[in-house]
């Protein structure tokens, strides 16, 4: 059986599994966490994929996590009579709509869920930047000039080969100095 989230502290509410489902939620552009912070405040059962992505934040690589599929979100839902309203979901401040199929709610499949839960835990961090990309370099005294990226160590320093007088040179940078060409 599952326990409900939407139970008071003293009384848990008893949902059967057979009456809920996954849906689809489509939310306001850039707002996945505020409408899953405010569902979840309300007491519905909510699911935000994530991914780690390495990002150039303040001239040094940060790993962030990104929403998997920007603007969207899964909701658990109770389609009984029983179940809590759907009606809130609406107003809920991130929240856009429902996503829907004529009038029929999006259902989406439990085995779709665990398996996104399951890659999300398994998938690794996605770098800035792969071996061979071509970079230009966005400051200091190489400014505008473009390298080929070889590989990041442990400290986010970037190994680059730089052309230079008809010669390739080898060079290290900070990885947030970067920009990757086109």
């Amino acid at each position: 059986m599952h326990i409900s989230s939407t139970a008071s502290p003293d009384q848990p509410a008893i949902v059967s599994p057979a009456t809920t489902a996954w849906y689809l939620l489509h939310t306001k552009p850039r707002q996945e966490e505020v409408a899953l912070m405010n569902l979840e405040r309300q007491g519905y059962e909510c699911y935000l994929p994530l991914m780690r992505i390495e990002r150039a934040r303040r001239r040094k690589v940060a790993t962030v996590a990104e929403p998997m599929f920007p603007r969207y979100l899964f909701i658990r839902l109770d389609s009984s009579d029983q179940g809590k309203s759907w009606s809130p979901i609406r107003s809920t401040t991130g929240v856009n709509q429902l996503v829907r199929f004529g009038t029929c709610a999006a259902k989406v499949d439990d085995a779709l869920v665990n398996l996104l839960r399951q890659r999300e835990q398994l998938m690794p961090t996605a770098s800035m930047f792969n071996n061979g990309d071509a970079v230009v370099i966005a400051d200091g005294p190489f400014s505008g000039m473009e390298a080929i990226y070889q590989n990041t160590d442990p400290e986010c320093r970037a190994m680059i080969l730089l052309e230079m007088l008809s010669k390739t040179v080898p060079m290290q940078i900070d990885a947030g100095r970067l920009l990757r060409v086109g």
